[in-house]
């Protein structure tokens, strides 16, 4: 796992001299800004660089060319955009591992329950944390890493419109999450990064690269932050369940069952027992990825 650069010193510091603030995107009313991609910000290789154009060209052709866009915006688990993975490598899948990860925490009451609950099973995971939150509970955060799991950047404020952030926005968000998780985490940043909601800008995949980070998806989710049917939730979770796969749950934001417990702290041990009984291990990100190739 790479340590962080200050932002300024390092490569991700250089990103806003490419920057202007009218880099917000705008979809139903046309795409306002920049049309190609700022120097150093496109995807590597003569194949990526020709999609990116292309991806412009799409925002600059009126009503269709946005909705198309907008649907791959939109799109938590496609790799159009930028890189995204969606599945664990080869390498982890032979191991029989799965990756558990935990977005919107920490949560000063959910999360010690679910560090809790993964110790009984002896499985790892990976908590994607909101920057605000990294830096009001960084004990939390120390402890989630004590416990032998990871911290990964999952934005600093959650926005909902993250996704429609210029360069600017975008770096903050990741720079300032990076900075809070390094703080609690002993000079470590994060490898990996979520968006909010899983929706990314044209932009983010060039801010990741030069930040040295990886956007992670999913395989599958429970919607445990709106569902409060707990049965419905691990359903989800468990439909088709194999080696590789990511899931994605909530420590911060949980629903509540009808008896006003956390969906994910019911749902989660029925979940560990099922992958025990299919021979699956479940793993951090970084314990999966040492060494893959992404």
């Amino acid at each position: 796992m790479p340590h962080f650069t200050p932002s300024g010193s390092g490569p991700i510091g250089h990103l806003n001299e490419h920057a202007n603030s009218s880099e917000t995107i705008y979809f139903g009313g046309g795409f306002h800004g920049v049309w190609s991609a700022p120097e150093g910000l496109e995807p590597e290789g003569s194949g990526n660089m020709l999609l990116t154009s292309a991806l412009w060209a799409l925002a600059g052709a009126g009503a269709l060319g946005n909705a198309v866009l907008g649907s791959l915006v939109m799109c938590p688990r496609c790799k159009i955009i930028s890189t995204n993975l969606v599945r664990l490598p080869k390498t982890a899948i032979s191991r029989g591992e799965i990756a558990l990860t935990f977005d919107d925490g920490p949560d000063a009451y959910v999360t010690p329950l679910v560090l809790d609950q993964l110790d009984l099973y002896g499985a790892k995971a990976s908590f994607f944390c909101i920057g605000e939150k990294v830096t009001a509970q960084p004990d939390l955060v120390a402890e989630i890493v004590r416990r032998g799991h990871s911290i990964e950047n999952h934005s600093y404020n959650h926005r909902n419109l993250f996704a429609f952030s210029g360069i600017r926005k975008l770096k903050m968000e990741v720079v300032a999450t990076q900075q809070a998780i390094h703080s609690a985490n002993n000079g470590i940043s994060s490898r990996f990064f979520r968006a909010p909601f899983g929706f990314r800008s044209p932009w983010l995949g060039g801010v990741l690269r030069r930040a040295h980070m990886q956007h992670v998806a999913w395989t599958r989710r429970g919607y445990d932050a709106v569902c409060r049917n707990p049965d419905v939730v691990l359903r989800r979770l468990v439909h088709n369940l194999s080696a590789g796969d990511i899931l994605l749950m909530h420590d911060g934001g949980s629903a509540r069952t009808r008896n006003g417990q956390p969906v994910v702290l019911e749902v989660l041990p029925r979940l560990l027992e099922q992958c025990a009984s299919h021979g699956l291990r479940s793993v951090s990100l970084p314990m999966a990825l040492t060494n893959a190739q992404l």
